[in-house]
């Protein structure tokens, strides 16, 4: 009963009971053309009567083996998909084979058509290769799949990893059953835990990929009540309704221009491959095609999707199934599908897949021009268009300019409904720009809503003229979701405020809608686990007061620039760029055949100047010719001890122009770029393998700029990140929360909006009076005021900025800070009202108005007098610095628990400037920063790390605690630990158990890298 006979047996019962499927028989398979001829000829006849009686008119003894032949040469000339698809020539007719659900149920015949597809199962044929597979499946006599089936409670005990090496060896990919796209389109391994397919056979390279439903957010498949855990795919996946509508709305040839080198130098090809779904992205599609019919527009969803999803392909294919999607009313849901995006890539990967479904030219357009042609492409209904979000703000304007040249778009939004589909949704969905989207796509909603709040005014707007009520309420009004709009949010990394605004509940009751996990897309292996070999140091360093005089300076300010005095300094870049070339050199150089490449991560531009500077000068001084270093900074940089020298991308890169690095980059000339700001997202290079950080990374900036490397390509087995500023902990922070799946904490409301406005209103910088005044002559005449209407809105702004520069305050710094603590908290009242305002269900007339009176007046706030900074090269000198490496190996985001993304609403009180000199400071930072300890002292450390990875006490605490608790307790066994080494350590034991302070450093210290090595050993 555990043979593979009945794992077969029970999926052909399923599939011919529940799954709309015919039993086949082996003996009807024809070797020679690798068909099922009797299902093509009745499928025909069935079908197509017309087309059969010219046949047997034309061809009166044979016409079976006549359409046979000619179906057969059509598949061999242009592959089973497209012939599925489109049909083929037989005596000079277009012959059917296949007819597909239609989008509504208008037209009874193509229902009718579309039941007679015969799709048989058909089990153990033999080809003409004496090959047999447990599976065949068969759309009207042409084999579309085939699967391999491996039962582990045979007496085999073979799983899905065996059938996966029956398909390399024992199966002959030029056969014809088994040819790429000629006849069988995807190629099941399976077993009944776990499923792999492939849609192109090649021998022992054939690449198979997972297909499974994905288990605690990872790999694999979840179990089941009474029935194996890839149940789903003959439950689910390959019943009849979802194979035809798989094979007619998501299958399709993707052809890739590549380059690849030959001895003239380099030439493009062009490979094909065939793209069937994964499950995650049939799932995915699926749900919201789903939702949306039955709920219809004016619904946020959000889909977490990691890196190594293929969300290219998914946004293709939920584009063109939205653009032709209709309610059970046979009704269009919606007019057009909006796709928000700045990748060129997906652009043309979404005209590609779309190309192969529809044969009609305007089903698609980019808005390359202006705002003018989005105006145009949204008027004349175009079901897919493709631009960025930045036009839609001018859209109105464009049509006014047109207007006036005598050129008339009617822009009519009333009874139509848009989907728009976000790539890459982050907070910039939450600002102006999204609510001026809004307002073009429901421009005649708005309207009906300002009519209608005209029948309710608030008794504060009874002051206003009916011409800046109707403008009040329009702004007010465009900031709320809209009934005829649905977002379609893709995003790996969501912000709080995504999460909130896109916050359709999935299957667990709650934002994101869909989701495939960085903790899947790892272990399925479609990226790399970027944080799987981390090393990070620590640097020490004394600074040595050299000026007579000791400054009084602002004791925060003064710390941040010393700090910066020390990582810019000449000798402090030079050290890490001696070991960021050897390294390069000894272990990068030989990754991914010897093909590898590494970006140099900095904090500023200046960073990113000097470091080119070292790179150059220490390869120059070995001699080096096997490594050269690009740079990527924007504008101009003047270094303060290079002063007559002007520094540039283009004239560091010897004339390579901006446009022209990354193919540079990809060349073999170049193996490093060091960035400032640039390359840290969306910078898609495979061969990067080794990542050198010397920036404080946090959040999603940090996942964002790690995962460059994450991307896999043939020969790429590992990552390796080197990282001078952060540590373990500050990254596995960063990353937790978008491992699995991201959650929301609580968000905030309008009574934290309404407190926040009380906080702001309480400096007394202005009236009701000011805000009402203000809002007269700008909701009057928003988009063209006049002379006079603009100088008044000057003056009645300029009345609260006077009063903020005179702050009260006997100290001048104080009174600075007082400024700095106002502006910070009208920005944090300005964004809060522009998230809040988008998720209340109604519309505010009191907080609008503050809002565009606070947002003009921050405007003409003074932005702050730039402090003259000291030179501190005349102030300070840097005694040493060394560089420590304190920690290697991975950081594990198995361990532990997201917190829920909350955001940021509190504006608090200030904190007081404290000033000190300048003596002072330095000596502050010299007590944290340095260490008196020699590479003697280092011996030592090593000799008790190593004493403690004897204990299995200490050992042991490692494994089972956080590190938090783990430094508490290993500081206890500190003393233990040193007196094990006193007899020839006693000067080294004196220093560090004398001086509690370097004692808690020492000690914290060591104990971090004893617990990530047992950890790393456990």
């Amino acid at each position: 009963m555990h043979s593979e006979f009945y794992f077969e047996q029970a999926i052909e019962r399923s599939l011919t009971t529940d799954g709309g499927y015919v039993k086949g028989d082996p003996k009807d398979y024809d070797q020679k053309n690798a068909l099922i001829p009797k299902d093509v000829t009745a499928f025909v006849q069935a079908t197509q009567p017309k087309i059969w009686e010219r046949l047997t008119n034309f061809v009166k003894d044979k016409p079976e083996q006549q359409l046979i032949e000619d179906l057969t040469s059509a598949l061999d000339s242009f592959g089973s998909l497209h012939v599925i698809r489109n049909g083929f020539k037989t005596v000079g007719r277009t012959c059917k084979i296949a007819y597909f659900a239609p989008n509504t149920t208008i037209n009874e015949t193509s229902e009718e058509q579309y039941q007679t597809n015969i799709v048989k199962i058909t089990r153990q044929l033999k080809t003409e290769f004496n090959e047999i597979p447990d599976v065949v499946i068969s759309i009207n006599g042409i084999p579309v799949i085939t699967a391999e089936l491996k039962n582990e409670f045979s007496a085999s005990k073979w799983n899905v990893h065996d059938a996966v090496i029956q398909y390399q060896k024992d199966r002959n990919p030029h056969g014809r059953l088994f040819e790429f796209k000629k006849r069988t389109l995807v190629h099941f391994a399976l077993d009944t835990c776990e499923i792999q397919m492939t849609t192109r056979l090649d021998a022992e390279n054939t690449k198979f990929l997972p297909f499974n439903r994905g288990y605690n957010n990872g790999a694999g498949n979840p179990p089941q009540e009474d029935k194996v855990r890839t149940a789903y795919l003959w439950e689910e996946v390959l019943t009849k309704s979802s194979l035809m509508d798989i094979l007619a709305r998501f299958l399709h040839l993707s052809v890739e221009q590549i380059k690849i080198r030959g001895d003239a130098g380099f030439r493009y090809i062009d490979v094909e491959t065939m793209i069937f779904p994964r499950y995650h992205q049939l799932d995915a599609v699926r749900k919201l095609i789903r939702h949306s019919k039955n709920h219809g527009s004016g619904r946020n969803y959000l889909i977490q999707h990691s890196a190594g999803s293929g969300k290219s392909n998914t946004i293709a294919w939920l584009a063109h199934q939205l653009a032709s999607l209709h309610d059970d009313k046979d009704q269009k849901i919606f007019n057009s599908i909006i796709i928000i995006t700045d990748r060129i890539v997906l652009d043309r990967q979404l005209q590609e897949t779309v190309a192969q479904f529809e044969h009609k030219d305007g089903v698609i357009e980019k808005i390359e021009k202006d705002s003018h042609q989005l105006a145009r492409a949204l008027a004349g209904n175009v079901p897919i268009i493709i631009t960025t979000i930045q036009k839609f703000p001018y859209v109105m304007k464009s049509l006014k300019t047109q207007q006036k040249k005598g050129v008339t778009i009617e822009l009519t939004t009333a009874k139509k409904q848009f989907a728009i589909i976000v790539d890459e949704a982050h907070s910039s969905q939450s600002g102006e720009t999204a609510t001026e989207l809004r307002k073009v796509l429901n421009k005649d909603g708005i309207e009906s809503a300002i009519a209608s709040e005209f029948l309710d005014v608030d008794e504060e707007d009874e002051s206003l003229t009916d011409n800046a009520k109707r403008h009040l309420f329009a702004e007010k009004a465009k900031r709320l979701r809209q009934p005829n709009l649905s977002f379609f949010a893709f995003t790996a990394t969501p912000k709080w405020r995504t999460l909130a605004l896109f916050d359709e509940a999935g299957e667990n009751g709650e934002a994101p809608f869909h989701s495939y996990s960085m903790k899947q897309a790892i272990e399925e292996k479609f990226i790399l686990d970027v944080l799987k070999n981390y090393t990070t140091y620590e640097h020490y360093f004394k600074l040595l007061k050299i000026a007579k005089e000791d400054p009084v300076l602002s004791k925060n300010k003064a710390k941040i620039e010393l700090i910066r005095f020390v990582t810019l300094h000449p000798s402090v870049i030079s050290q890490k760029v001696e070991i960021i070339i050897e390294h390069f050199r000894s272990v990068t150089a030989n990754k991914i055949g010897g093909r590898a490449k590494a970006l140099v991560v900095t904090a500023s531009r200046e960073a990113a100047v000097r470091y080119k500077i070292e790179f150059e000068k220490y390869i120059k001084e070995k001699g080096y010719t096997d490594i050269k270093a690009l740079v990527a900074f924007s504008g101009k940089v003047i270094l303060d001890d290079i002063v007559e020298k002007e520094y540039t991308e283009v004239g560091m890169n010897n004339g390579i122009k901006e446009t022209e690095l990354p193919e540079q980059f990809d060349s073999d000339e170049y193996q490093v770029l060091i960035v400032a700001e640039k390359y840290q997202t969306g910078f898609d290079q495979p061969l990067l393998h080794t990542m050198f950080v010397d920036k404080k990374l946090s959040g999603i900036q940090a996942v964002q700029t790690l995962s460059r490397l994450n991307r896999t390509t043939k020969g790429k087995e590992d990552t390796f990140v080197m990282d001078f500023v952060n540590n373990h902990q500050d990254i596995y922070k960063a990353f937790k929360p978008y491992y699995e799946e991201t959650r929301l904490g609580d968000i905030p409301d309008v009574k934290k909006l309404n407190e926040l406005g009380t906080t702001v209103d309480s400096w007394k910088l202005y009236f009701k009076k000011d805000i009402q005044d203000f809002a007269e002559v700008w909701f009057s005449n928003r988009i063209s005021p006049t002379g006079a209407e603009h100088a008044k809105l000057n003056a009645i702004i300029d009345r609260a900025v006077d009063k903020y520069m005179k702050l009260m305050s006997d100290d001048p710094v104080q009174q600075k800070e007082r400024q700095k603590l106002f502006k910070s908290q009208l920005q944090s009242y300005l964004n809060l009202y522009m998230f809040v305002s988008q998720i209340m269900p109604y519309a505010d007339s009191e907080h609008e108005k503050r809002y565009v009176y606070l947002k003009a007046l921050l405007t003409k706030l003074p932005k702050g007098m730039i402090e003259t900074d000291i030179d501190l090269s005349k102030v300070v000198a840097l005694q040493y610095y060394r560089l420590q490496q304190i920690g290697e190996g991975s950081i594990n985001l198995k361990e532990g628990t997201a917190n829920p993304l909350k955001g940021s609403t509190d504006v608090g009180t200030g904190k007081p400037n404290v000033t000190d000199y300048t003596s002072q400071l330095i000596a502050e930072l010299n007590e944290a920063f340095s260490t008196e300890f020699t590479i003697e002292d280092q011996w030592f450390f090593d000799n008790v790390e190593k004493s403690a990875m004897r204990n299995d006490k200490i050992v042991k605490a490692a494994q089972n605690n956080p590190l938090s608790a783990f430094i508490d307790y290993f500081n206890k066994q500190l003393v233990e630990l040193f007196l094990e080494l006193l007899d020839k350590n006693q000067e080294n034991c004196t220093k560090v158990l004398s001086n509690e302070a370097i004692k808690k450093k020492v000690g914290t210290r060591l104990a971090k890298q004893v617990y990530e090595q047992a950890r790393k050993g456990a």
